[in-house]
């Protein structure tokens, strides 16, 4: 099955997938037909992925770069293609967050998105006015990839830290904050992720004013992301930046150890 139609690769992320994965597939003077019996997918799925007419799911992506010999290319790109599906005010920051070495991220009310489950994610996502099922599955895809960072080869340092009611409030039925934090316990082992707790006793600090994550590269903080109301926004004013960099060297003065902070969440685990 061949492609039906010229594909612009800068029509969206999805487009430009097609478009490379195309070339890669010619460069290496293969069939649509023997790259589907490569990845053991159909010549029919290799053709509308390469149409732009289907989204590439992260396994195919997978064994397209295995097949055609490629150092992640594919991967890189199927990362990109859940950007559209994220809201537009979001996507500055997603490729921000793609080139951090570190991220530093605060959070007063809720579990850091990068180190949601599925299940407390689509909760939150809807609570939001109006939103539709497919709205949700598609935002709660883009999520869910953006986890991918951390199974790079050289993954980003996660510096997370939550205030104690962010552990506390449940979202959705208890079964679903129970998954969330034993998840959490999952990744505090992750080598590249610290997590700590502003416990209730802190009383009144900086944070409280609302969420924020900034991102650095090779130890500079370059962008941030602010939490606001109806939608955060992103950030590169280097003076702004500085300012949220002592802020959140703030709010973790009041934070718990890393092993104290997980002690923590253990102990509400437990209690649930």
């Amino acid at each position: 099955m061949s492609a039906s139609r010229e594909i612009d690769p800068h029509e969206s992320p999805r487009a430009l997938f097609a478009f490379e994965l195309r070339k890669h597939r010619t460069d290496a003077k293969l069939t649509q037909k023997q790259l589907a019996k490569r990845v053991g997918f159909s010549e029919s799925m290799v053709g509308m992925v390469e149409a732009s007419r289907r989204p590439p799911s992260e396994r195919f992506a997978q064994l397209c770069d295995q097949a055609l010999g490629l150092d992640g290319a594919m991967m890189r790109l199927y990362v990109a293609t859940t950007w559209n599906k994220a809201p537009e005010y979001f996507r500055p920051w997603l490729e921000e967050e793609e080139d951090a070495t570190s991220l530093h991220t605060w959070e007063p009310t809720l579990i850091p998105g990068l180190l949601q489950t599925e299940a407390y994610a689509r909760e939150m996502f809807a609570t939001s006015p109006g939103i539709t099922r497919e709205d949700v599955e598609e935002r709660l895809a883009g999520r869910m990839q953006r986890r991918a960072i951390l199974n790079r080869e050289k993954p980003p340092m996660i510096s997370a830290v939550m205030d104690e009611a962010v552990i506390h409030r449940s979202i959705g039925e208890p079964e679903v904050m129970q998954e969330q934090l034993r998840f959490l316990l999952e990744m505090a082992q992750h080598p590249k992720v610290t997590l700590q707790i502003v416990p209730y006793t802190a009383q009144a600090h900086c944070g409280l004013i609302g969420g924020f994550i900034i991102a650095e590269r090779n130890g500079s903080p370059y962008a941030a992301y602010a939490e606001a109301q109806p939608h955060g926004r992103t950030l590169d004013d280097r003076q702004v930046l500085a300012e949220m960099a002592l802020r959140y060297d703030a709010i973790r003065a009041e934070a718990l150890p890393f092993k104290q902070s997980v002690k923590l969440i253990q102990e509400v685990v437990n209690r649930t």
